[in-house]
């Protein structure tokens, strides 16, 4: 069994879907649309949940695509992960873009368009130093590994 975090929400509007896991040991939670949005060809908007939630100290929310959304229709969340903040109590919106050179994508009231993850996350002190440890990479960075 594991531990379970309870996280006050507020709805702000009438009728709105609390985030649920689709199945049991899902990390994310369904966000739904409270409105109707058309987004044409390479369009961003950000789109309201009509929540608000209180995530504790030590903690922070990651707003993340969903995979079928994403390979389907070619929509997914502009900047993911969309971090939400421990303090933030203003209404979650996903900044949605659609991806799709011709097909204009509609959003309905009660669509599902993003996942939410609440994870625990660690304040970090620095520790300046005059050089780091080495290490078998070193400082490759992007494609350093190669692709096979």
């Amino acid at each position: 069994m594991t531990d379970t975090l309870t996280i006050p929400l507020t709805a702000l509007v009438d009728g709105v879907t609390v985030p649920a896991y689709a199945y049991p040991g899902d990390a994310g939670m369904d966000l739904r649309s409270v409105e109707h949005v058309e987004l044409k060809p390479f369009e961003r908007r950000l789109v309201a949940t009509g929540l608000a939630i209180a995530i504790p100290d030590g903690y922070a929310g990651f707003v993340q695509p969903r995979s079928g959304l994403a390979i389907k229709q070619g929509v997914t969340v502009l900047n993911t992960p969309g971090l939400i903040d421990s303090r933030y109590r203003g209404e979650l919106k996903v900044a949605l873009i659609n991806l799709d050179p011709e097909n204009t994508f509609v959003v309905e009231p009660g669509d599902r368009i993003a996942q939410l993850v609440i994870q625990k996350v660690e304040q970090v002190a620095w520790d300046v130093v005059d050089s780091l440890d080495a290490t078998e990479r070193g400082a490759g960075g992007f494609g350093s590994s190669g692709v096979a």
